[in-house]
């Protein structure tokens, strides 16, 4: 983990070599004054060598001049170092977070991951800049102030040094503690932050039912977990400075003892004994520091596990010989293909299925049959357990994910739009095209004529997911994208269900044009839209379990008939 945290360094080399430089100075300066105590209270004061103690007192003034300065450029150019090291690690996560498989998402929630992606990163980049600096300056202080005591007395120096194994110890027991602690603060607060955006985004529904006490409590769960993780925290923090402060307290009553004796033995001078008190603060000082430092040592620590664990996530498998497919006319076959999430059971069972170049196939039957997971197996949104899934002949396995999905087209019925201008969304289909081909998408698209009657036309800006477009707004929009991008294969995922009647028949035509020249799997419950496909497949418990046109399955008198018939009485019954 220490090797892969030093490597965002590399880039910042010089500048952070500089504040290292600057940090050790800061140091060397801070043994000045311990150092002229000694000479004046020696020499300078018994010998009334004036001039020399209005020199050294100048001499230290401009010295001190120059540590501000050194604390000015740690202080701004360390923190810059950290930022900079720290958005190149939220680029990272970004482009990891863009790599992963949707089986990542279905078991991340969003909340959680924007957690890592700034909570934990800000305090990495504390950590990168408080780091390196607090250590080294805190260890040259350290190592200069024992070395210089030694100088004056060894015996004295090692009496009162006695007292750091047993810092350290408390150190190394407390902070074993406080890793455990940190990591569960930490989770405490993706946990709130989950639950903050799953409210937020879902705002509108939880106003149309008045669910606000609801939601409130469904907060209060994970507020209340992050409260009791940060109570533990703060009682382990609180044991660890407790414990320290108290250690160090102690150096003082050593040096006040041992070295009152030894200026009563004789073995040391006044002066020696007010060096020792000097330096001996001046070593305080730094342990001091290191002390208050664990609690952001502990935060970065723990804020970079959980980066490495996105890090280490299993990206998206590609073969490395995986070639382009290219000139797709889109020939389509499962052979034996099954699936099952996580292996908890096979959702898709041993299907055959063949999808000849500009069919339109539809796929009808019961909720949770299998329909749209058989869909994202073409784009390879989920990667199957068995069989063969080919396109014009060539397996999708051999494939480059991107050339596979770019030849493919889906329209959904929960369309997702981002927060931007209609014509940046429909641009999203394909950003190298035109203005022109833009205007011609949103044209065939049938949302032309709404756009030229909004004051700002194509840069009316839409909302958080589009908030501000109507439903069927939302879906001529993302028809219009996928007319755009222009894909040889098309997957229509009930793409009308939600919509009133009018609006369908609108849509419809759209989509219809959208099929024209493309093969077309239509996942549909309303059964009356796919009447037309040139065939019809029945999926039931992830089995294909009748397939032929709407005549022949009516004459057959099967499952699609009875759903047929059923949904049809009911729409019977809705219009009267």
């Amino acid at each position: 983990m220490l090797k892969r945290f030093i490597s965002y360094y590399k880039p910042h080399m010089k500048l952070f070599t500089l504040d290292m430089l600057a940090s050790l100075l800061i140091s060397v300066i801070g043994m000045l004054y311990p150092i002229m105590t000694r000479t004046m209270l020696n020499d300078l004061i018994p010998n009334r060598n004036y001039r020399l103690i209005v020199i050294f007192g100048v001499g230290l003034l401009a010295v001190y001049v120059i540590r501000m300065l050194l604390r000015y450029f740690v202080q701004y150019w360390g923190h810059v170092v950290g930022v900079r090291m720290q958005a190149e690690m939220r680029s990272d996560m970004f482009r990891k977070l863009e790599t992963l498989p949707y089986s990542y998402y279905d078991n991340n929630e969003t909340g959680k991951i924007m957690s890592r992606m700034t909570n934990d990163l800000m305090d990495i980049s504390e950590l990168a800049h408080h780091g390196p600096e607090n250590f080294f300056i805190c260890t040259i202080t350290i190592v200069g102030s024992f070395v210089y005591l030694c100088m004056i007395d060894v015996a004295l120096t090692l009496i009162i040094f006695a007292c750091v194994p047993l810092l350290v110890a408390v150190s190394l027991v407390l902070n074993k503690r406080m890793n455990a602690v940190f990591m569960e603060s930490r989770k405490s607060i993706a946990v709130v932050n989950a639950a903050l955006e799953s409210s937020i985004s879902g705002i509108r529904v939880t106003k149309a039912f008045t669910n606000s006490a609801v939601e409130s409590e469904k907060f209060e769960v994970g507020n209340s977990m992050y409260v009791e993780a940060r109570r533990k925290s703060y009682k382990v923090m609180a044991q660890f400075h407790s414990s320290t402060s108290f250690i160090t307290d102690v150096f003082n009553v050593v040096v006040l003892i041992a070295g009152g004796l030894f200026l009563y033995a004789g073995r040391i001078n006044f002066a020696d004994y007010s060096t020792f008190i000097v330096s001996i603060n001046l070593f305080i000082s730094p342990v001091m520091t290191l002390i208050s430092f664990v609690e952001q040592f502990q935060n970065g620590v723990t804020g970079f596990q959980r980066f490495l664990e996105i890090m280490d996530e299993e990206p998206e498998q590609e073969r490395p010989d995986a070639k382009e497919l290219r000139d797709v006319r889109g020939d389509i076959r499962f052979d034996n293909v099954s699936f099952s999430y996580d292996g908890n059971g096979e959702v898709v069972h041993n299907i055959t299925l063949d999808v000849k170049r500009g069919q339109k196939v539809a796929l009808v039957g019961p909720s949770g049959g299998g329909k749209t997971t058989l869909c994202h197996l073409i784009p390879r949104f989920y990667r199957r357990d068995e069989g063969s899934l080919t396109i014009d002949g060539t397996d999708i396995d051999d494939v480059t994910l991107d050339s596979l999905r770019r030849n493919i087209g889906i329209v959904q019925q929960d369309v997702f739009l981002f927060d931007g201008t209609i014509a940046e969304n429909i641009m999203y289909g394909r950003p190298s095209a035109t203005r022109e081909e833009m205007l011609e998408a949103a044209r065939r698209a049938n949302i032309d004529e709404y756009v030229a009657s909004l004051p700002d036309g194509y840069e009316t800006r839409i909302g958080e997911r589009g908030v501000k477009l109507s439903g069927g707004q939302k879906q001529r929009l993302s028809i219009a994208r996928v007319f755009l991008k222009n894909p040889a294969i098309l997957i229509l995922d009930e793409a009308t269900s939600a919509l009133d009647n009018t609006t369908e028949i609108l849509i419809q035509r759209a989509l219809d044009e959208l099929c024209e020249g493309r093969t077309t799997l239509v996942v549909a419950h309303r059964l009356s839209t796919v009447k037309n496909a040139n065939r019809i497949v029945v999926v039931e418990g992830g089995r294909i379990t009748e397939e032929g046109t709407h005549a022949e399955l009516m004459e057959r008198g099967g499952t699609y008939a009875k759903l047929y018939s059923l949904q049809f009485r009911t729409e019977d019954m809705a219009r009267l």
